[in-house]
């Protein structure tokens, strides 16, 4: 199967995760004869895997000021499913929520999250990492990362960790629709990198832009996704090569 970024977006706009794109036909995994570390070599469509420069995550440190555009952001309650695909939980996002970064406009189609932080900031790892998943009109992929930390319980999470499927495969109806902007940290400022999706195909060329202010979820709510993915589901930091951290 020929995976690339507009596949990705079509794949995401059929409420599939980008982290399950090709999972039908090739399996992976974190951990073992499949894990990050044999990703390139599990199919071709996987190979940049291990070749890309420009891939994801990353250690952000030794940031460069460059006066980044303004993320405007303009999200409506649509937060619609919940899915478990087995590598991450996922909510799949109704139509019609965008964000605007210097007049290039993006779509969201989803969120999912990570345990521990797949990206780190100078060092430092998180409890949880949530990806918010956008698109523009030609398959370009930008995703929004906001850090959790322990602390208070986080209600608009606790909306769709109230449906959350058990077993890989399932997927249940959210009883009120989740709002990602309540999710996001009331104030935008972030810092930018090229970057690549973090699961296969790997594919290269996604905007990150990785939130400075971090979100709190309780003990109880890093738990149970945790005892839901029976597993880690952070890929390894990759190599910054020639890339700047802007900020």
């Amino acid at each position: 199967m020929k995976t690339s970024i507009a596949t990705s977006l079509l794949l995401a706009g059929m409420c599939l995760s980008v982290s399950a794109i090709a999972e039908d036909k090739i399996h992976w995994s974190y951990s073992g004869p499949e894990g990050p570390e044999q990703w390139g070599e599990l199919a071709k469509e996987f190979s940049v895997c291990s070749t890309g420069k420009n891939q994801s995550p990353v250690n952000l440190t030794g940031m460069i000021e460059s006066g980044l555009s303004e993320i405007k952001v303009d999200y409506k309650a649509g937060g619609s499913e919940i899915v478990n695909n087995g590598h991450t939980i996922q909510v799949n996002y109704e139509p019609g929520s965008m964000i605007d970064i210097g007049g290039h406009t993006f779509e969201l189609k989803q969120f999912h999250f990570h345990t521990p932080s797949e990206n780190t900031i100078e060092g430092h790892s998180y409890p949880m990492e949530a990806h918010f998943v956008h698109a523009d009109p030609d398959g370009n992929l930008a995703v929004i990362a906001v850090m959790f930390k322990e602390g208070e319980a986080n209600a608009e999470l606790e909306k769709a960790w109230a449906r959350m499927p058990e077993q890989a495969g399932e997927h249940q109806a959210l009883g009120s629709m989740v709002d990602a902007d309540i999710l996001l940290p009331q104030q935008h400022d972030y810092y930018r990198f090229n970057g690549s999706l973090t699961t296969p195909p790997c594919s290269e060329g996604v905007w990150w832009l990785v939130m400075k202010h971090i979100d709190t979820a309780s003990k109880e709510q890093i738990a149970k996704f945790e005892h839901t993915m029976h597993h880690a589901n952070n890929r390894p930091l990759q190599a910054i090569n020639a890339r700047m951290i802007l900020e």
